[in-house]
């Protein structure tokens, strides 16, 4: 909301009634509900890989939310701004302006996500200089250099946040015969989780519960951060490559820029411990963590609408309005 800064901060996540196709749960109580729902009822995240892939149970979430802000009430249809990722394809786009529409918006703008974090991030990206982004989202990494209000070059995979716990749930099964679930992966990922190895990183160490495979029984287990750390290493691999290949990739005439101001890590992944000290060194350069890289790209969304006489030209023109 303007001027107002996140008023809400929810996960896309809906519970719904199979039988009803009535919605159970949304955001956070609904995220609590993950792998603990009977049979009859199913948890949806309509959001995969930074782009919709259910329309219906997006809407839905898209007006619980808004009513939510204002206090249960449908008011003035808004206008929206919705961040998608570079290499969104029109239809793509298509079916998230369709959802953010009949949820109630009045106008929906898109923006490229990388543009949004680096605004969020305090980036000058109004400047005739080269400033560069590492947005490692749930289902998305993007790279992207950033001049003059726009994505000179950018980079991405649909490898982030969500396979890194991935990674974990594999490394479980796969070495310690043990099933836990999304939330407890994403848990273990938080706590000892790290991308560089070190002493601190490597020694701490969780006790993890869930069912052993082979008995059918459950089971407890010592994880230790070296080994949280190791199982990662295949996605972390992946991110590194996004960031090189924009490197190698931007025009030279920014190159210096970047080289000697250093990149910037935004999104929830920046917050892997370590994640910045294995990107400076593979790299060489400096690497900075945004001040609150969970929600950067929110917050740059939120200034661009702020002020939008400033901002205007970042938001896609196949903008809809009714």
């Amino acid at each position: 909301m303007a001027h107002k800064g996140i008023v809400l901060n929810q996960p896309s996540v809906v519970v719904m009634d199979k039988l009803t196709q009535q919605a159970l749960a949304v955001g956070e109580e609904a995220k609590q509900m993950l792998g603990r729902t009977p049979g009859n009822v199913a948890s949806i995240c309509p959001r995969k890989d930074g782009v919709i892939a259910d329309v219906e149970s997006a809407e839905l979430i898209l007006k619980r939310f808004m009513q939510q802000v204002h206090g249960g009430q449908n008011l003035m249809a808004p206008r929206l701004v919705v961040g998608t990722p570079v290499n969104t394809a029109g239809v793509e786009k298509r079916s998230i302006r369709e959802a953010a529409k009949q949820s109630g918006a009045r106008e929906v703008l898109t923006i490229d996500e990388p543009l949004a974090a680096g605004i969020g991030a305090n980036l000058p990206i109004d400047a005739p200089t080269g400033s560069m982004v590492v947005d490692i989202g749930g289902g998305t990494t993007e790279a992207a250099v950033l001049s003059l209000y726009g994505i000179v070059f950018a980079d991405s995979a649909r490898v982030a946040g969500n396979e890194l716990s991935e990674a974990i749930l594999f490394y479980l099964k796969n070495v310690h015969k043990l099933e836990v679930g999304e939330r407890t992966a994403e848990e273990i990922k938080i706590k000892i989780g790290s991308a560089y190895p070190s002493k601190a990183n490597d020694e701490v160490s969780m006790e993890v519960r869930g069912l052993h495979t082979l008995s059918g029984l459950p089971r407890t287990v010592m994880l230790r951060g070296a080994e949280v750390r190791e199982s990662m290493m295949e996605p972390l691999s992946v991110i590194l490559e996004v960031v090189k290949r924009t490197l190698e990739r931007m025009p030279p005439e920014l190159s210096s820029d970047i080289y000697e101001r250093g990149l910037m890590l935004t999104g929830g992944g920046a917050l892997l411990k370590g994640i910045d000290q294995l990107i400076s060194k593979d790299t060489g350069l400096v690497v900075h963590v945004a001040d609150d890289p969970m929600n950067a790209t929110a917050l740059g969304m939120g200034r661009g609408l702020e002020q939008f006489a400033e901002y205007s030209r970042i938001f896609q023109q196949n903008s809809d309005a009714y």
